[in-house]
């Protein structure tokens, strides 16, 4: 079972901190391959959304207040470690990001820049395209928005 919190960047820990990192690293840089600037200087902007198993990060998020990233409240850095996807973790970690915005934001209307292959996934979340895709980081990418009445 996946435990779910949310911390301020001045809450995270050290060891937390680089835990986050690493599994970032590992799946954005390693897995796919893909050399970019992971450290973008927006971690102390936003609340940071940690799923553990057994003590160890597995699944992270972070949700971002409207403007401080995109003009609408936003999720980003969507994580699950790999060998734990099998376990729809990737499902509840978003979910817990969603009630963590509508809670500590009290936002209804969010943002994703999501990979173009998760677009059915994000779509079963509530999201919807918007825009045309486009290249991020040589990625294919699509905006997607998800706007709920409560």
């Amino acid at each position: 079972m996946l435990s779910v919190i949310a911390k301020k960047f001045e809450e995270l820990t050290t060891q937390e901190l680089y835990t986050i990192l690493q599994l970032r690293s590992e799946v954005f840089v390693v897995e796919q391959n893909c050399a970019y600037q992971d450290l973008d200087g927006k971690d102390d902007r936003a609340l940071h959304i940690l799923g553990t198993k057994n003590n160890k990060i597995i699944a992270y998020t972070r949700i971002f207040r409207p403007n401080d990233y995109a003009k609408v409240a936003s999720i980003g850095r969507v994580v699950v470690q790999k060998d734990q996807r099998k376990y729809g973790y990737g499902k509840v970690i978003l979910n817990e990001s969603i009630r963590a915005i509508e809670k500590y934001f009290n936002e209804t209307t969010i943002h994703v820049s999501a990979q173009l292959y998760l677009e059915r996934f994000y779509e079963e979340l509530g999201f919807i395209q918007i825009g045309d895709g486009y290249l991020e980081d040589g990625i294919p990418h699509i905006g997607m928005i998800r706007r709920s009445d409560r």
